[in-house]
């Protein structure tokens, strides 16, 4: 991804001097999320010892063995959190009020064929993950009225969820919800979390909503229980594989709404990144801890 004047103007703001030679720059700001190769190239002859980048998920660069202990890495965890909790939040309404039959209708729906809808108000939303996508996710549910449970890897409590507990203890409340949302980071600890075992403690009518990473959920038993009918639904904007193939069978169920990775487009990302740059830049100068620091050894 080619440099973008509202960055550059961003790091500029900060305080921050541009220089087009890596070997001369303290800090790196990385705008290509897909090229972890050309990054590796450009550090083995810089000396920066900051760098940042775009995107909150950070394991494409993981893997591929870039992320090392001598520098502070930085990623943009936490700052789309309000953007892709909005897209969350119609994606549970959807699955709520049955919105998915109503688009695909070619007539007048006869009130049996909504009987099922119902408002969030009285029922449970489990999200899995606090960082910033189910702590705003969090705080736009509670004018609805949901009750809120929520995992992370801590156990730290979530502001307003009536019960938090540790992902090792997700087991014993993944079927209290109605509504099941993913927002949590995809590590080896998170990979296929929702597989056969998890899916079958799921209620009979309850939905899985997906805005944090495809591979979070094993897509083959998300099929099957969809097709054997005992789950609800599932409305994913991220999938395993991504993209999905035109010819996937999750494309052919009546009760699965996919959403091509757009709850946080480009338009919306890029003015939060340059905040998050700008103050990074800032904190930088003056020797203070950085947002959005990456954890190497945790893998986000």
């Amino acid at each position: 991804m080619p440099p973008d004047s509202t960055v550059e103007a961003a790091v500029v703001g900060g305080g921050g001097e541009l220089t087009p030679d890596a070997g001369s720059a303290d800090a790196i700001v990385w705008m290509d999320p897909r090229d972890p190769e050309a990054l590796r190239r450009t550090l083995a002859s810089s000396p920066a010892r900051w760098v940042q980048l775009p995107f909150a998920g950070v394991e494409e660069f993981l893997a591929a063995g870039v992320l090392d202990t001598a520098r502070t890495w930085t990623c943009a965890k936490g700052t789309y959190g309000p953007s892709t909790a909005e897209h969350a939040l119609a994606l549970l309404l959807t699955a709520a009020r049955g919105i998915h039959r109503h688009a695909r209708a070619r007539g007048w729906m006869r009130r049996r064929e909504f009987a099922s809808a119902r408002r969030l108000a009285g029922g449970t939303v489990l999200i899995v993950g606090t960082g910033g996508i189910g702590r705003a996710l969090a705080d736009m549910l509670a004018p609805l009225g949901a009750r809120i449970l929520a995992v992370n890897r801590s156990g730290t409590p979530l502001e307003g969820a009536a019960r938090t507990v540790r992902v090792t203890e997700l087991g014993d409340v993944v079927g209290e919800a109605d509504w099941i949302v993913l927002a949590a980071a995809l590590t080896k600890e998170t990979e296929r979390l929702f597989d056969a075992a998890m899916i079958s403690r799921m209620r009979p009518g309850a939905w899985l909503v997906n805005v944090g990473r495809g591979l979070l959920v094993d897509t083959a038993a998300l099929v099957d229980a969809l097709r054997e009918d005992r789950i609800g639904g599932a409305a994913l904007d991220v999938t395993d594989p991504e993209p999905l193939p035109d010819d996937h069978p999750l494309w052919g169920i009546e009760n699965v709404v996919v959403t091509s990775h757009s709850a946080n487009t480009w338009d919306m990302a890029l003015p939060e990144l340059a905040e998050r740059v700008k103050r990074n830049v800032e904190r930088f100068a003056r020797g203070e801890p950085l947002e959005g620091l990456v954890d190497v050894s945790l893998g986000y």
